[in-house]
């Protein structure tokens, strides 16, 4: 250091400094000498743009398909009481979450029939097709799989059971021709595992790129200089760990507290499905897509704060460890780069079939 160097001149001249070295892939930039081109060649390597479609080879989308569950999506006869739909929770209009309040805040969980309360966050729909699995513990293997949970599930929309889901849609002269026009070849299209994959189908298509995915394709001014620093931060804290692929997570199951205990957490997680005690407190890994627009966080929603939440993960899920606020701060502008458009034209909602004379009526017991 300057103030430990001697006073006495060198008796020869120093040789003269070495030329700095090229920025590499890995070395982390910060600040106003941030490289986008750095910072792309470093997570090129683990990431890539968001796929338009998350395919499922047992259920090839169709057009016909398509218009069949996005309108079942939307139809809350598929409910015991007729009073909610898929959309109820998961509002495609508001990032595929719940966003029903209570008291000016969101729902940390969502009601169901008769104002039933359930134990998890809703998670966003939209780009759940790159998922390893559905549902935060894992229980269902495919977006079809998961479509038949919730209706039902006695504390969300309540059907007593598939053949009573069937009559309803048989009941619905509009739905017999969209069954036979979605599933051609079919002696009798109207199932419930026909439902399940026309909402899969639809549900398939549901993306949002965004900024972020310019940058992945090549474009050097989609991001800012904080939002880059805060990709690279993102990589250094160990984010990038858990939350990765296509949709920045979903590709995973991971301990809650697995570095540090998380304070207060009951709820068993995976447990609950594979009865094995290495899942105990495990959850699938949330998407970070448009994570900006979709709290309260968790499995439980119980934090509706994004930088708490991002300050946690890093104590409680990283080696890292405490973060400052400053770099919870660059993490959380660059997670709003994240961040994409609903697709206004695909999610508008469709004209429900009309009832026929032996539609069930709606039996809020």
């Amino acid at each position: 250091m300057l103030a430990c160097q001697s006073e006495k001149p060198p008796a020869a001249a120093p040789p003269p400094p070495k030329p700095a070295k090229a920025e590499t892939a890995v070395a982390p930039t910060t600040g106003p000498k941030v490289s986008p081109a750095a910072v792309l060649d470093r997570v090129k390597p683990l990431f890539s743009p968001l796929p338009a479609v998350a395919e499922n080879p047992d259920n090839p989308i169709t057009e016909e398909k398509v218009a069949l569950g996005r309108t079942l999506y939307y139809d809350a006869r598929l409910s015991k009481n007729h009073d909610l739909s898929c959309n109820s929770c998961h509002d495609l209009a508001q990032f595929g979450v719940d966003v029903r309040e209570k008291d000016g805040k969101r729902l940390a969980t969502s009601l169901g029939h008769r104002d039933q309360v359930g134990d998890r966050n809703s998670p966003t729909v939209y780009n759940a097709g790159f998922h390893v699995a559905q549902f935060w513990d894992g229980r269902a293997g495919t977006l079809e799989d998961q479509a038949k949970g919730p209706v039902l599930n006695p504390v969300e929309m309540a059907m007593p059971s598939e053949a009573a889901v069937v009559a309803v849609l048989e009941s619905i002269p509009g739905y017999v021709e969209a069954f036979k026009a979605a599933f051609p070849g079919e002696a009798a299209p109207v199932t419930f595992d026909n439902m399940a994959k026309a909402i899969g189908a639809f549900e398939r298509k549901l993306q949002t790129p965004s900024r972020v995915d310019e940058f992945l394709g090549g474009k050097m001014t989609a991001l800012s200089k904080e939002e880059l620093h805060g990709f690279e931060l993102f990589l250094d804290v160990g984010c990038v760990t858990c939350h990765n692929g296509s949709a920045f997570g979903g590709t995973q199951f991971q301990k809650l507290g697995s570095v540090k205990t998380w304070p207060g957490l009951k709820e068993e997680g995976r447990f609950k499905v594979t009865q094995a005690a290495a899942d105990k407190h495990v959850f699938k890994v949330s998407s970070l897509r448009n994570i900006t627009k979709t709290g309260p966080y968790l499995h439980d929603g119980s934090i509706d704060d994004l930088g708490k939440v991002v300050a946690m993960m890093a104590e409680h899920q990283t080696a890292r460890g405490t973060i400052s606020q400053s770099e919870v701060a660059s993490i959380v502008a660059f997670l709003g780069a994240l961040e994409g458009a609903v697709p206004a034209e695909y999610i508008a909602k469709p004209e429900m079939p009309a009832s026929g004379p032996s539609t069930p009526a709606p039996d809020p017991s």
